[in-house]
């Protein structure tokens, strides 16, 4: 039987932390419970011991209350999804049903096994190309495919990873890296044949939801070449499947120095310019923040403007506070490599979020 995320499974875990996390802690989207926090992983060295420091803070992560467990095959060069593997089988033992974890990867880069071949060009030409995974021109950049052959191969791969056969979210990850090399025709065929391809894996059982993890394609200008229409890419997850669509998840990078998704019009909902957010929320799609402290670097020396609305005990912690507080985010990703930063950050799950007047003091309204 197929096991994902289920809003029972999601209730019960969120129940485990009554008392303990703040009500607000927990936020219902795609009729599944999120913890307002969610743990990545993506930084850190393709070794045995970062790989081990992964798993620790995957199961300490779950024991305080994240049940959003975030990563892409090209983590690490899957290592961050072996680890992910690890950790959920120790989960398991301890009592934590898979159907209470919300477990998202991506797919879409070019991605080896385990470390960096020695000559990467012939490793992929005979790993993939050779075997009829790809062609050759359907890679883009060096770098990126989304070809259905390509995503079916990666996604079988990350479900043999992680130790599980279907996974709650699967993005594919900055598409938009593919438009500074094929015409924007070219690219809308891609896309509508990467969507088929993910509701055939819907169907399957293989994955729940699907969506788009992006750097800049949600907040780039829209005359930008690597700009993401989010009216125009939900119209064609419809053409694909109806209403009954499975494009329901985006993820872009939204911080104190990147609050483009809340304050840019660069998105459209029936003709009028809107923030990233709002057309997120018009359509139907729940928003996810990546970078949330910037890869660390807004840990420390933020503005005093910052420091005086949120009356915090760290920059860190004001940082995760602004993303999971602003309005339309559900999860805000943090990079957490081991247990000591998940105790840190998990501070903030007792506390409610920030008020909208804390927010309108941050931007002078």
């Amino acid at each position: 039987m197929t096991r994902c995320a289920t809003p029972e499974g999601t209730t019960r875990f969120s129940a485990r932390f009554a008392g303990r996390a703040a009500a607000e802690h927990f936020r219902t989207a795609q009729n599944l419970k999120w913890s307002s926090i969610g743990i990545g992983t993506y930084l850190g060295n393709p070794d045995p011991a970062t790989d081990e420091s992964y798993s620790a803070a995957v199961v300490a992560a779950v024991r305080g209350g994240i049940n959003v467990i975030d990563t892409a095959i090209n983590y690490r060069f899957q290592r961050s999804e072996r680890s992910i593997g690890a950790a959920l089988k120790q989960l398991a033992a301890e009592g934590f049903a898979r159907e209470e974890l919300i477990l998202c990867t991506k797919g879409g880069y070019l991605t080896p096994d385990g470390q960096m071949p020695w000559n990467p060009s012939d490793y992929f030409r005979q790993e993939f190309i050779a075997r009829g995974v790809m062609r050759s021109e359907e890679v883009a950049a060096g770098c990126h495919c989304m070809s259905p052959g390509y995503l079916d191969n990666q996604l079988t791969r990350s479900l043999r990873n992680l130790g599980v056969d279907c996974v709650d979210v699967y993005y594919l990850h900055n598409p938009e890296t593919q438009l500074g090399e094929v015409p924007r025709e070219e690219f809308d065929r891609r896309l509508r044949a990467a969507f088929e391809f993910l509701e055939s894996a819907v169907t399957a059982g293989r994955i729940r939801f699907f969506g788009i993890a992006t750097w800049n394609g949600f907040r780039a200008a829209p005359h930008a070449a690597d700009y993401l229409p989010l009216d125009s890419i939900a119209a064609l997850a419809r053409d694909v499947a109806g209403e009954g669509h499975h494009f329901r998840v985006i993820q872009f990078p939204f911080n104190l120095a990147m609050p483009e998704a809340l304050v840019q019009r660069n998105q459209s909902v029936a003709g009028r310019a809107c923030p990233a957010l709002v057309a997120a929320e018009a359509q139907g799609v729940t928003a996810v923040a990546s970078a949330s402290i910037l890869q660390g670097r807004l840990a420390s020396n933020l503005p005093p403007g910052v420091r005086e609305v949120f009356r915090l005990e760290s920059d860190l912690l004001r940082a995760i506070q602004f993303t999971r507080s602003t309005p339309g985010i559900t999860t805000a990703l943090v990079g957490m490599s081991r247990a000591a930063h998940v105790a840190e950050n998990l501070k903030l799950a007792a506390l409610a979020p920030a008020t909208l007047e804390q927010f309108e003091k941050l931007f002078g309204e």
